[in-house]
C-alpha cells in the first residue's frame, strides 16, 4: 500500500504562488508517475499535471501550462506541484496520484485533497 498525504494548500489572492506538497509513505514510489488533479465545486475531477517516473517527462493541462509545474524528490518520496500566478479558476480541491500500470494491471492511489482558494 502507498499513502499520500498532500499539503500547501490555502486562500490566496489572485496572482500569488503556492507550492503544493505530497508526501508518500508506505513503499518506495520511485517507480510510480505522480499525478496532480483537481476538483472544483459543481465540477468533475480534472487531469492537472503528471511526472513519468521513467524519463522524467511532464504533462500539463492547457489551462496551467506555463505557470504550474510539477517535480519529484525521490529521496524525499515527495511529489511537489509550484503554482504561479494563480487565478480564480484554479479555486479546487489538488489531488495527489500515484499510478503504476503493468500491462492490464493498474496500482492507483489518491491522497486525501488539499484545498486551493483563489480571491480575485
Amino acid at each position: 500500500q502507498l499513502q499520500l498525504v498532500e499539503s500547501g494548500g490555502g486562500l490566496v489572492q489572485a496572482g500569488a504562488s503556492l507550492r503544493l506538497s505530497c508526501a508518500a509513505s508506505g513503499r518506495t514510489f520511485s517507480s510510480y508517475d505522480m499525478g496532480w488533479y483537481r476538483q472544483a465545486p459543481g465540477k468533475e475531477r480534472e487531469f492537472v499535471a503528471v511526472l513519468r517516473w521513467s524519463g522524467g517527462a511532464t504533462n500539463y493541462v492547457d489551462s496551467v501550462k506555463g505557470r504550474f509545474t510539477i517535480s519529484r524528490d525521490n529521496a524525499k518520496n515527495t511529489v511537489y506541484l509550484q503554482m504561479n500566478s494563480l487565478k480564480p479558476e484554479d479555486t479546487a480541491i489538488y489531488y495527489c496520484n500515484a499510478r503504476h500500470i503493468a500491462g492490464d494491471y493498474v496500482d492507483d492511489y489518491w491522497g486525501q485533497g488539499t484545498q486551493v482558494t483563489v480571491s480575485s
